[in-house]
Formats: C-alpha cells, sequence, structure tokens
C-alpha cells in the first residue's frame, strides 16, 4: 500500500501553514513550522515568484496533505466530484471527509489522521460490526463505526478521547464506547480543510 512516510513536518512548512499532521504536537513550541517558519530546501528562504498555476498547485498540494492522500487517489476523488450534481470542490472535500480514517480522526479517536489511518489500517475499528482495515474506506449516513473491544483501552485512543474537540454535527460519537455513527453528509461549513477548494477545481479544469 503506497503512503507517505518522510517527515510531516516539512509538509507544512511547504505549504507555509499548520495542517496539524502531528497532533497535539502541533500547538506547541516543538511544531517544525515554528522552529523554521518559512519553506525547507536550500532555496526556503529565497523569494519565489507566485504565478496563477503555483497558487493552485500549492492549494491542491495542501488539500492532499491534509487528508493523507496521495496524488493518484487526489486525482481520482476529484474525477468523482466532478460527475456529481453538487458544486464539484465541495463534493471533493465532503468525500474525503466521509473517508473512516478521516472520520476516526474527527470522533476523536485519534490525536491525527495519520495516527488515525494506523488504527484502522492494524484493524482497531469495526464498521457496522465488520472489521475495516483499509483507511480509505467511505462511509455512508447511517453507518456506525466503533473500536473493537480489546481496542477500546488503548492507551493512543483513551488520550485521544480526553484531549481531542468535540465531533462535528456530521457525527454522533460516544467517546466512553468508542463508537460514532454518521448521521448526515458533511456540510462546507462543517468542514474545518483551510484551503480553498475553487482554486483546485480551477488547476484541474485546464
Amino acid at each position: 500500500m503506497a503512503r507517505y512516510t518522510g517527515p510531516v513536518c516539512k509538509q507544512c512548512r511547504r505549504e507555509k501553514q499548520k495542517l496539524f499532521l502531528k497532533g497535539q504536537r502541533c500547538y506547541t513550541a516543538k511544531c517544525g513550522i515554528e522552529k523554521k517558519p518559512y519553506p525547507p530546501g536550500l532555496h526556503g528562504r529565497a523569494r519565489i515568484r507566485e504565478s496563477e498555476y503555483l497558487i493552485q498547485l500549492r492549494e491542491k498540494q495542501k488539500a492532499r496533505r491534509f487528508y493523507g492522500v496521495l496524488e493518484k487517489q487526489f486525482r481520482l476523488y476529484y474525477r468523482e466530484a466532478s460527475k456529481s450534481k453538487g458544486v464539484t470542490g465541495e463534493e471533493l472535500l465532503a468525500l474525503l471527509e466521509r473517508r473512516i480514517d478521516n472520520v476516526v480522526y474527527r470522533a476523536g479517536f485519534a490525536a491525527s489522521r495519520r495516527q488515525a489511518r494506523q488504527l484502522v489500517n492494524h484493524g482497531h475499528f469495526k464498521v457496522n460490526g465488520r472489521r475495516v482495515t483499509v483507511p480509505s474506506y467511505r462511509l455512508r449516513v447511517g453507518d456506525v463505526v466503533e473500536a473493537r473491544e480489546s481496542s477500546r483501552n488503548l492507551v493512543a485512543i483513551r488520550h485521544a478521547v480526553d484531549t481531542s474537540p468535540p465531533a462535528p454535527e456530521w457525527l454522533s460519537a460516544d467517546g466512553d464506547h468508542v463508537k460514532v455513527e454518521m448521521t448526515a453528509l458533511p456540510k462546507r461549513s462543517q468542514i474545518e480543510a483551510p484551503v480553498q477548494e475553487s482554486l483546485i477545481v480551477e488547476l484541474y479544469s485546464k
């Protein structure tokens, strides 16, 4: 299974914005962008002429890194969103939000999407009673995600439940039983992604 294994703090520095890829560490002085608030690389501090294409590209890369999705996967999500009846950019973000790794994170059962992806990959969560090990598994309204009984007391999960903010309105989470139900489709106003999806649409429309 392909996945990014490099230093995630460099991704935040490249986008010149905190993407909260390391959970609570991103709120401390140890955060990479706090130590070095400029892009990585030899020419990180050099002035870069920002063209229209570069702005659009950076927005796409930011969204990709925010959700931990590779380029090919992201393009497939966009292709599906472009065929839907709704606004393409909003549909794209809604599809990404419905990934099980994102739902586990948004429900407060993991400190970061990266940790949520690992928990799902290791088989700690079930969907409607069936074990799921694919982080990209897409949830539908009415689906119930819960931790396996033997996994509910994992230190990582209990710590996340105690420290994470409340789940968004489209999710109904029960931290005590590490269980969450998707009660509605996510709306743009309920999605915390710090991206301008219109720029991504403009990039792929060329």
